[in-house]
């Protein structure tokens, strides 16, 4: 039968309370057992000092030579051990024993001599003697202490008092017992204590073990599935907030939660980028300190006090993107609860690409506008009565013819970009000598470059690799810089052409500079000149007939083809365009069919 943890512990209490107190281990019960020893032996010593005492008399008149019957001495070792409350034996010098309490009286003279016994060895020579030992008389484990009795300085014999160890013995047993019991009641629970403590330590795979049915056993099931359940709830928790994580982490949007009073909970690595802040500083501080921007703090004010929904733009400082913000509110009204969430979207690129929509359609008006009003105006003045003049209809009809090829032109080169951007335009892969593109174009623009009398040179070296391209395009790429070359660079001026490889990379690439004595790009327009229309110098650009879509057009050819083109200052005047183009992997040896 199992016992209900109610009993156990009543039990336990009955035990402790009438055997003893409880105490744990072997070491304690010795310790315990010398205890009370001592005290014993303190109290047997006292008893056996009277004893000593009022067997003195009977006995120094024996050995005076007074006649004393063995019966008186019997029958006072019988008193004294009545009162004492231990077995009282009389021994004389020789070992003989005189008087024993627990002897009959026609007995006592049938007893082994005790001269050999430790205590009387003991007491007859040091004065006092004890020793544990199971008597052979009674039977027992018993306790002894020997005092020698004196009379005229002579010893007439020993006086032993001894008890048995029952007592202690029922004493030992019984702490034995409440410890075996105390400690069947709280090794369990020692177990669940231990066991809580490594769950509250994290360690969520730690179980109790449960042997029993009763409460304990109970408490321990229960523990259990508390454990089991928490570690599921901790794991999802935990899968949750890694998903989410996740999620944040590799959204392109920028993202920040807010609680009640304004202070950031979480914020993504985008957002870190876009606004130029650390996430782990940013995290338990208020918005305004992490974001010093006046139109957001507002924004997220509104959305805290009114508790709805609202957006906005602004300008970030730090790193002048323009964003968009999308404040929603997810419902939490403590601290650290998620108040608000912070959407923001980079619109730079769309606003960029707004503006450059509305530059282009601006430019693109203009450009046209100007030939057409050219032609119109032409037209009119015809249709006015310069039609009967031969010489200036002839002019006028040239300006128009000239108007009109302007237009064709800058309609061509939009078309031809529009192809280029839209992925229309295929370019070939081929390896081809850079040299001979370099050689071929030169030959066409050096005609016009004689005009101006300019100096054009080439250097290209022997065994500059082949690249991996579309030479009609390369060659257009190299007309449309050495063009703006010829055009921008006064009279008598210098243009170079030169290509070697370029630096240590991981891609091979082929470098081609062409280099003049122009007027130069300042610094500050570099950046542009390779947007649709933009003109450093716009009065000079129509008058040199120029569209304003060439280096445009070369930039979408040249990134077509894996490579990257930017301009730089040549000293100590003139301006530099760099085309890096990847080279054509090197042929293997012995490669072929055999």
């Amino acid at each position: 039968m199992t016992l209900s943890i109610r009993w156990k512990v009543a039990l336990g209490t009955l035990f402790a309370v009438t055997l003893a107190l409880a105490v744990a281990g072997w070491l304690a019960l010795r310790s315990i057992e010398q205890v009370e020893l001592s005290r014993v032996a303190e109290a047997l010593k006292a008893r056996t000092s009277l004893a000593v005492l009022a067997l003195q008399p009977l006995l120094a008149q024996a050995g005076a030579g007074q006649p004393t019957s063995p019966q008186q001495i019997q029958s006072m070792v019988r008193e004294l051990s009545r009162h004492a409350l231990a077995r009282v034996t009389v021994i004389g010098p020789d070992g003989t024993v005189l008087a024993d309490s627990d002897t009959p009286d026609d007995a006592v003279s049938r007893l082994e001599n005790h001269g050999t016994r430790p205590e009387v060895i003991q007491a007859l020579s040091a004065g006092y003697g004890t020793d544990i030992r199971l008597s052979a008389t009674v039977g027992q484990r018993m306790y002894y202490l020997a005092l020698p009795m004196t009379a005229a300085n002579q010893i007439r014999g020993v006086v032993r008092l001894a008890i048995p160890l029952t007592i202690l013995e029922a004493f030992a047993v019984s702490v034995a017992l409440s410890v075996l019991l105390a400690r069947g009641v709280t090794r369990p629970l020692s177990a669940m204590a231990a066991v809580a403590r490594q769950l509250a330590g994290g360690s969520l795979g730690q179980r109790i073990r449960t042997t029993s049915h009763d409460e304990v056993g109970v408490l321990g099931s229960t523990l259990n599935q508390m454990a089991d359940q928490l570690e599921s709830k901790i794991r999802e928790v935990s899968e949750d907030r890694t998903q989410l994580l996740a999620m944040l982490a590799s959204m392109i949007e920028g993202v920040m939660v807010l609680d009640c009073r304004g202070k950031v909970l979480q914020v993504n690595p985008a957002l870190e980028q876009m606004l130029m802040v650390q996430g782990a500083e940013a995290r338990g501080r208020a918005h305004w300190e992490v974001i010093r921007h006046h139109e957001l703090n507002e924004l997220v004010t509104r959305v805290l006090q009114t508790r709805e929904n609202c957006g906005g733009e602004m300008t970030a400082t730090a790193s002048g993107r323009t964003l968009r913000v999308e404040a929603s509110v997810a419902g939490g009204q403590r601290e650290n609860e998620a108040c608000a969430v912070l959407v923001f979207h980079d619109i730079t690129a769309v606003r960029r690409l707004e503006k450059v929509r509305k530059d282009f359609v601006a430019n693109v008006s203009h450009e046209l506008r100007t030939p057409l009003t050219s032609i119109k105006g032409y037209v009119e003045a015809l249709l006015d009565g310069a039609k009967d003049d031969p010489e200036q209809t002839l002019r006028f009809l040239e300006i128009i013819l000239k108007q009109t090829d302007r237009l064709n032109l800058i309609l061509d080169d939009l078309l031809q970009l529009s192809q280029i951007e839209s992925g229309q335009v295929l370019f070939k892969r081929d390896p081809i000598s850079l040299s001979e593109v370099v050689d071929r174009t030169v030959a066409l623009i050096k005609p016009l470059a004689d005009k101006k009398g300019h100096t054009v040179t080439v250097a290209m070296p022997a065994d500059l690799p082949p690249v991996l391209g579309d030479p009609e395009r390369l060659a257009q790429v190299l007309t449309n810089l050495l063009d703006n070359a010829v055009k921008y660079t006064p009279a008598n001026g210098s243009i170079h052409v030169t290509g070697h490889l370029a630096g240590d990379l991981p891609q091979r690439m082929v470098e081609l500079r062409v280099t003049d004595t122009g007027l130069g790009i300042p610094e500050a327009d570099r950046p542009r000149v390779f947007e649709r229309f933009y003109r450093v110098d716009k009065a000079r650009s129509r008058e040199l007939g120029g569209t304003g879509l060439g280096l445009a057009i070369v930039k979408h050819i040249v990134e077509g083809h894996g490579g990257r083109v930017w301009v730089e200052g040549n000293q100590p005047i003139g301006s530099r365009f760099v085309v890096w183009l990847p080279a054509a992997a090197p042929a293997r040896e012995g490669s072929g069919l055999g």
